[in-house]
Order: C-alpha cells, then sequence, then structure tokens
C-alpha cells in the first residue's frame, strides 16, 4: 500500500473523523447499566460478539461490496447494499446511528475526494430517497480513495472497535492502557473477518447478536444516558 493511499486511509478510519461516532454506544450503555457489562474482560466479550456477530459479516462485507459497485460505476448496487443495510438493522437507534455516520462520511468523502458519483448519491440521501447507511458510505470512499478490499473490511472493523472500546472507557473505570489492551488482543480476531468480508459476497451478509439488539432496544427506556445508542 502506497503512502497516499495509507494516509487517505487513516484519515477516513481514526477516531477523530466528523462522523459522529463518539456519539454512539451501540448497546453498550445498556449493558453496563444493567450490570452485564462491569470490567475489561466484559468489554472484551462485547467487542468480540459486536464485531463477529454484525460489524464482520454485515458492515464489513457491504463495505467492500460497495467498494466494488462504485469502481464499476454501479449506483444501482450501491442503493441495494444500502437497502439491505436498512433491512438488518432492527433496532431503531442503531439503524439511525449507522444513518447519521454516513450521511457524514458521504459529505465528507465528496467535499475531499471530488467523486461525483459520491456527490450523486449523497444527493439522493439528502433528499430522503436513499437511508445512507455508514459501511455502504465507508466502502464507496474506499473506491474513491483507491484501498483494497482487505484494506477497506479491516479499516471499519478497527475504527468500529476503537469507537467501542472510547464508549467503554467513558462508562467504566478503565484507564487508557486497558484500553489499548483490549484494541490490541482484538488485532487477530480483526485479521480474521477482515479476510472473511473481503471474500464473502454481499449475498451472503448476515447479522445474528440478539442479546445485544435487546440491550439496543432497551436503551431508549434508560432514565439516564450519556449516548444516543
Amino acid at each position: 500500500m502506497d503512502s497516499a493511499r495509507l494516509v487517505t486511509l487513516l484519515q477516513f478510519a481514526d477516531s477523530a473523523f466528523p462522523a459522529g461516532g463518539y456519539a454512539h454506544s451501540f448497546g453498550l450503555e445498556a449493558c453496563v447499566q444493567a450490570g452485564l457489562v462491569r470490567d475489561a474482560g466484559g468489554v472484551r466479550g462485547f467487542l468480540r460478539a459486536h464485531l463477529a456477530g454484525s460489524t464482520g459479516p454485515c458492515d464489513a462485507t457491504a463495505a467492500v461490496a460497495a467498494r466494488a459497485a462504485l469502481r464499476d460505476g454501479d449506483l444501482r448496487a450501491c442503493g441495494g447494499l444500502d437497502d439491505a443495510l436498512e433491512a438488518m438493522k432492527p433496532v431503531r437507534e442503531f439503524r439511525e446511528a449507522s444513518r447519521q455516520m454516513g450521511r457524514q462520511t458521504l459529505r465528507v468523502a465528496a467535499a475531499v475526494t471530488g467523486d461525483l458519483r459520491i456527490g450523486q448519491y449523497l444527493a439522493g440521501v439528502e433528499a430522503g430517497a436513499r437511508p445512507g447507511h455508514h459501511a455502504l458510505a465507508f466502502g464507496m470512499a474506499a473506491a474513491a480513495c483507491g484501498w483494497e478490499a482487505m484494506e477497506t473490511a479491516a479499516a471499519l472493523l478497527a475504527s468500529s472497535a476503537a469507537l467501542l472500546v472510547g464508549a467503554a472507557l467513558r462508562l467504566l473505570p478503565l484507564g487508557q492502557l486497558d484500553g489499548q489492551r483490549l484494541l490490541r488482543d482484538l488485532h487477530p480476531l480483526i485479521a480474521a473477518l477482515a479476510e472473511e468480508a473481503a471474500r464473502r459476497p454481499a449475498a451472503d451478509m448476515w447479522s445474528f447478536c440478539p442479546d445485544l439488539e435487546i440491550q439496543g432496544m432497551r436503551h431508549a427506556a434508560l432514565e439516564t444516558r450519556l449516548f444516543r445508542s
């Protein structure tokens, strides 16, 4: 991977990227309040379930497929992937979070890459014709920036893990070293999931993490909340 492509990948995968992910815990806050996640070990289990049960087989797979679709100039296929993501996110808060993050990612990608196809798709999202999910937006950015399939999947998975670890550090008495250990422990899983996502056909996308989705549904009813999801 040449340095120019690497720099753009790091920009889009960085925790400071303005997609709004810092405002979401994707069910972790509800798990903490319910006493299901109490320490670093509990966070590790949550992260592995989230990545292996949803982000890898669903979102990373969609990002790889969106990358291929945009490289072929097929915006209709991008729309189909977007609709599939909408259907595969049954928790309202998770669905809205993915839409918000995707819209912001599309805005940045259209602005910094100048790709007219992304701009065209963004116009449809802002008009309400498409949901504009984050995985789709990330994959479209990957095509515009020239990332490979494995790089796209690994970057999406790593940035998702970092987002959730950041949420854990705000919800539990964990330090920065604990967070970095958690991320380092996930490297083998992220590599394996990225390899699977890079090979998986879009038609074989799947997601199954009912326990986390139940906690995500309960999040809306919490009396006090730090996060939007």
